[in-house]
């Protein structure tokens, strides 16, 4: 691919799915300028874990904030970038989560979506989304394997909700390509050849092809 060509690309998915460690090799492989979720001190996290409901529309309206800005910068740097999780995935996944468990009223809800309604259609997209699909054993199994020990406390049941949201999200988003990533079967960390594969597919998109998918024939790649 040309390296002169600039390109913005976001990869989304579930905790532990391994958005970060992709990132990480796009931008080695490609000369990519990886972009990881910004170290924010939420001034609002304290209020609201001791208080949920009176505190998550303030503290998502903080993290909204700071990763609509950071979209705005990356959409505008001179040089390719790759975003780990995208500003939508704060709004369709997260925020909507708090407000099916009652954390967030359905006034306030709204107020939120009005607002990163708002703002998303003032954005350009990214060029292409690469969303890595797994199931909630195969997210269990890589949590497990990083050894974070506050991940290790979250329920299965918790990651299945969020695999909903996510799957949601993804069969309506229309604002730029998607590139799905069967990552319960591609293992990119342990096998180049799966590493490679995706490269191949991510290319292919960004090079403006239609209909790219991954077959099972190719997962034997190592």
């Amino acid at each position: 691919m040309s390296t002169w060509q600039k390109k913005f690309v976001a990869v989304a998915g579930n905790i532990g799915v391994g958005k970060s460690t992709l990132v990480e090799k796009l931008s080695a492989r490609l000369g990519w300028e990886p972009f990881y979720e910004p170290v924010t001190q939420n001034p609002y996290l304290e209020d609201f874990y001791r208080e949920m409901s009176g505190w998550a529309f303030h503290s998502q309206i903080f993290f909204l904030t700071h990763r609509l800005r950071l979209h705005y910068e990356l959409s505008r740097r001179p040089s390719s970038v790759v975003q780990d999780r995208s500003v939508y995935e704060d709004a369709e996944i997260f925020a909507r989560n708090l407000h099916l468990q009652g954390y967030l009223s359905p006034r306030d809800y709204a107020t939120y979506r009005s607002l990163y309604e708002t703002v998303i259609q003032l954005l350009p997209p990214p060029d292409l989304v690469i969303y890595l699909r797994a199931s909630v054993p195969t997210l269990l199994q890589r949590i497990a394997r990083r050894g974070r020990d506050y991940e290790q406390r979250i329920p299965a049941s918790y990651l299945e909700g969020l695999n909903r949201l996510y799957e949601a999200w993804i069969a309506d988003f229309r604002l730029c390509p998607v590139l799905t990533v069967p990552a319960d079967a591609l293992d990119f960390v342990a096998y180049s050849g799966h590493f490679e594969l995706i490269v191949q597919k991510v290319e292919e998109k960004l090079m403006g092809k239609e209909e790219v998918v991954f077959h099972p024939s190719e997962w034997s790649v190592t």
